[in-house]
Order: structure tokens, then C-alpha cells, then sequence
């Protein structure tokens, strides 16, 4: 059984207790830019064993009666269809679903602030779409020589250009569907509006990672370096706490980089900053919250080898480059792990040695291995989850849950009238047979039941999957990773 390294109730009553305390140090208003996911941090879940994916949200829902939401998006990212690579969804379509999940649980969404804006077509229909649905809009522009002009960026051709956002609560959460979509820049905007109306508001940073109080090779950290690869982002010791304060603190370094530039801004707006540093913004409480150091440690060592395993994947589908992979080589090597500490990995490997065709391995909560092998009717992805479910049910593995007379109309309706031309079930269809085979069989049913405790265990593949299991393993919040190779030498695959 895995440990528990995190202590998600204290996190959620303490988090939004020192929230409320920041909002209280400004006087009563705030503007938090809230960085990374608010719904499904699945991240996080992962390398804090215990965290769960929609604990942020569950905080500001503590505090549902101080707070609106404000949605950010860049009208360049409007007009290039910018997708997030989780979901396979265009940032503005992501807009829309924030604002039906947010109101799904009761949290307040007062307006859309398109970023960046400078004419683009796509941002005015968007603009128009919203304004139909009665979600309220501001526009704001480029400002010539952001952010290091200072001096035009605190004036009425700067900030003061921007529509000012009407807000009727002390906690103003600033989000977006990704980065760069300028969520900083919009919260100093708000701040420079304020001081001209003479209100007193201040700014906050929530960002779950890095943790500033954990040691900077720390893995949870060298995790969050695992996941950005691609962005470039590098841990670092805060320069500015450390010479204030003579204490020794994490943040990264976009956040370093720029905050001579925002303390500058904030003096021009208010004639002094409020923060000595990068790590005085922030407002994260989780390093506080870890009740076992150890476990956390060795689940961010796995998500560092699976990650590593996804650019290894990205680069055979040229979806990335070599450099994340060095990189990630890089930070494996400062975490003191391998792809050998990855017991599920060297299974499946072993087990397509013995069969000559792609396998699969899963890795139960107990710790037992299991494998599946490439059959005439099943998949090894499909094979696996199929032997997983019948082991955790406690059914013997030479036990067939899936009769033929289910198993053989699935692959005639493949083969015959889809036209596909590999009869193997996929893990969808594995599970939709069981499903069948569950309303008249009870051992299919009992092994049916089994399928929540698959969240959280990890499988690996000698292969890299189709679309449709990679799908179904996320969806079950299993941990998936992947050979890069292809089961075939086609240039096309689905």
C-alpha cells in the first residue's frame, strides 16, 4: 500500500487561513494570481501522496462568499487556437469550461479579461460569443517595452489604457487556461486602477511549486523541473530573501528574473513595494503540510522517470526535442534514480523478451506486479488491466471473465463493419465487455467492481498505445508509461 506523505485537511484549513490574512495585511482587497491548476492538479496528487487534484478549489470554496474569479486569456493564443495538451481543447473553449466548473461548485465568476489585445479578429468574436452569454469583458493592450519601461508601464499610455475591472469582493482570484496568458500583468493593472480610485489593494502569487521551504534538490522540487522541461523553467535560491532575511528559500527563476522589475512598478504605483522578495509574493502553505518526507520523496523520483519516459515518446512522435530529454537525463541524475527504479518498467520488458510481441505491466497497490501479453483477441495493455481486475478480485488467472460468445461479435463488428483490420480488443472494449458479461456472470461483475482501485497504479508498456488506451488509463488515474517505440514500422499511427 502506498504511504500517505500529505496532509490534505491541514492544507485546505491552513491555506485558506493564511489567504484571509494577506487580504486582511492589504486592507481588505486582494489580488491573487493563481498559477498552475486549479481543477485536477494531478501533478501534485502525484508527487504529494495524499493531495487531492481539486484540493485548491475546495480551499476557495471555504471562502466562496469573499471571492470572484477572473479569467484571463491572451488574445494571441485566442487567435492561433492555442490548445492545452491535457485536455486537447483551444484556450477559449477552456474559458468557457472554467466558468461552468467554477459555477458548478458555487464560486463566483465576474468577468473575462482579454490580454494582449491588438485588433485580432478572433478576439473580437470571442469577445462578442461571451458578451451573448452575459459574462462581462474587459480588453487590455500591449504595452511598447513591457516589462522593463517602467516608467510608460505606470502611467495613463500604460496600465492606465486598460479597462478597468469592476470587482465587488476582497478576493479577486486571477486564473487562466495556461501560461503566459498574463495573469501578473493584469493584477498590477487592477493594483494601478485601485490607487488612482484611491482603494487600497494589494497582490499575492499562489503557486504550488516549487515549494520554498523544502531544500532546492529536493525531488518534489526537481519533480516540478521534471514537468516544465520544455519551458526552460530552473529552480533557484532566492537572491533577494536570502540577502533580507538570511534565510534560504526556493522559487524559480522567472520569478527572480523579474521582480527588481515588479518591486519597481510597485513603487511607482504606491511609492513603496510591500515584498523584499520573489518568496515574500507568495501565499503557498503545502511544504508545511508534509507528514512524510520519505514517501514524498519517492513519488516525485517516479514522476521524474515518467516524465522522463514522456519526452523520450514526444521526440519519436516529433511532438519534442532532444534538450528536454538532456535535461530530464540531467535531473534523474541529481534525484539518484533511473529507469530501473522503475519496477513495472523492467516487468513488461521482460515479459515481451518471453512472448517476442508488445506487453504490458501493471503494478497493484500491494506492490504485485502483473502482466499482459499480445493475444489473438486481446491487446497487452488490454490484457493487463483485464488480469489486474481479476487479481485484485481475487480470481485465478486461468479464469475466463469474458466469454467468447461476447468477446468474438466485439471483432466481427471491428473487422467487418468499422473496417479496421486489427480484431484485438482495446482496454475501452475490454471494459465495456466486462460490463456486458457483468449483468448475467457475478465473477465478471466482482471483477468488474475493482475498477476504482486501480486509481493511482502504475502500468508501463513495451510499446507506445493507441490514443484510446492511453485515454482509458488516464481517465482510471492510472500512471501510464511507454517504450518509444511503435508496434509497427507504418509511418501512420492512430
Amino acid at each position: 500500500m502506498k504511504k500517505i506523505g500529505f496532509d490534505n485537511e491541514k492544507y485546505i484549513a491552513t491555506q485558506s487561513a493564511h489567504i484571509k490574512e494577506r487580504i486582511a495585511h492589504f486592507g481588505g482587497k486582494l489580488y491573487l494570481e493563481f498559477g498552475g491548476k486549479l481543477f485536477d492538479d494531478y501533478h501534485a496528487s502525484r508527487v504529494l501522496p495524499g493531495f487531492e487534484p481539486d484540493s485548491k478549489v475546495r480551499m476557495l470554496c471555504q471562502m466562496k462568499d469573499d471571492a470572484e474569479i477572473v479569467i484571463v486569456i491572451s488574445a494571441g493564443d485566442i487567435e492561433k487556437n492555442k490548445v492545452r495538451s491535457d485536455l486537447g481543447i483551444t484556450y477559449d473553449v477552456d474559458v468557457l469550461r472554467l466558468i461552468d466548473a467554477f459555477r458548478g461548485i458555487g464560486l463566483y465568476v465576474g468577468s473575462v479579461v482579454i490580454t494582449q489585445y491588438a485588433g485580432q479578429a478572433a478576439a473580437d468574436a470571442f469577445k462578442k460569443r461571451l458578451t451573448a452569454l452575459g459574462m462581462p469583458v474587459y480588453m487590455h493592450y500591449p504595452i511598447a517595452g513591457y516589462p522593463g519601461n517602467v516608467p510608460l508601464i505606470v502611467s495613463d499610455e500604460g496600465y492606465g489604457r486598460n479597462e478597468y475591472i469592476e470587482t465587488t469582493r476582497p478576493l479577486v482570484v486571477i486564473t487562466a487556461p495556461g501560461p503566459g496568458s498574463g495573469k501578473m500583468a493584469t493584477c498590477l493593472s487592477q493594483l494601478y486602477h485601485e490607487h488612482k480610485r484611491g482603494v487600497t489593494a494589494g497582490y499575492a502569487k499562489f503557486e504550488t511549486f516549487p515549494i520554498w521551504n523544502l531544500p532546492l534538490k529536493h525531488p518534489v522540487n526537481l519533480a516540478y523541473e521534471a514537468a516544465t522541461a520544455d519551458l526552460n523553467d530552473v529552480n533557484m535560491i532566492d537572491p533577494f530573501h536570502l540577502e533580507t532575511y538570511g534565510v534560504t528559500t526556493v522559487n524559480y527563476n522567472r520569478d527572480v528574473e523579474i521582480f527588481p522589475v515588479v518591486s519597481a512598478i510597485f513603487e511607482q504605483i504606491a511609492g513603496e513595494s510591500p515584498y523584499h522578495s520573489p518568496t515574500d509574493m507568495g501565499v503557498n502553505m503545502a511544504g508545511n503540510c508534509i507528514i512524510d518526507d520519505d514517501a514524498c520523496r519517492e513519488a516525485s523520483c517516479q514522476e521524474i522517470i515518467r516524465r522522463y519516459y514522456q519526452a523520450l515518446c514526444d521526440v519519436r512522435m516529433g511532438l519534442g526535442d532532444e534538450s528536454s530529454v538532456r535535461k530530464l537525463e540531467l535531473l534523474m541524475n541529481q534525484a539518484n534514480v533511473s529507469t530501473a527504479n522503475r519496477p513495472v518498467a523492467a516487468a513488461a520488458l521482460r515479459r515481451a523478451d518471453e512472448t517476442g510481441a508488445p506487453a504490458a505491466a501493471i503494478e497493484l497497490p500491494d506492490g504485485t506486479i502483473v502482466t499482459g501479453k499480445t493475444t489473438a483477441l486481446l491487446g497487452s495493455s488490454a490484457a493487463a488491466l483485464l488480469t489486474a481486475l481479476k487479481t485484485l478480485a481475487g480470481l485465478p488467472h486461468d479464469l475466463h471473465v469474458l466469454p467468447q460468445l461476447i468477446i468474438e461479435p466485439i471483432q466481427k463488428l471491428k473487422i467487418e463493419g468499422l473496417g479496421n483490420h486489427n480484431p484485438r480488443l482495446h482496454t475501452d472494449e475490454v471494459l465495456i465487455a466486462l460490463s456486458i458479461s457483468a449483468a448475467t456472470n457475478p465473477v465478471a461483475e466482482l471483477a468488474l467492481a475493482q475498477l476504482s482501485r486501480l486509481s493511482g497504479c502504475e502500468v508501463h508498456s513495451s510499446v507506445m498505445l493507441a490514443q484510446v488506451d492511453t485515454g482509458v488509463f488516464k481517465k482510471l488515474g492510472m500512471n501510464l508509461t511507454c517504450e518509444p517505440h511503435y508496434q509497427t514500422k507504418k509511418l501512420y499511427h492512430k
